[in-house]
């Protein structure tokens, strides 16, 4: 196994992951506030789960998003 490779591979995924959940969850969030579902100042309880087919892997992650 080419550890350099993995670990570039690895990195670039969870940035992909990261960045692509984070747009996602502010596009939710505005979309919410406009439609007069939140009021900007809510605790969201989240959740993230990672599956890696192969290595038989399911992490799940919890945590909250705080609007203010």
């Amino acid at each position: 196994m080419n550890e350099e490779a993995f670990n570039l591979s690895l990195r670039k995924f969870l940035k992909t992951v990261g960045v692509s959940s984070q747009r996602e969850i502010e596009q939710a969030v505005d979309k919410a506030r406009a439609e007069g579902r939140l009021s900007g100042n809510e605790s969201l309880p989240a959740t993230m789960t990672l599956n890696v087919e192969g290595l038989e892997l399911t992490v799940t992650f919890d945590g909250t998003i705080e609007l203010e």
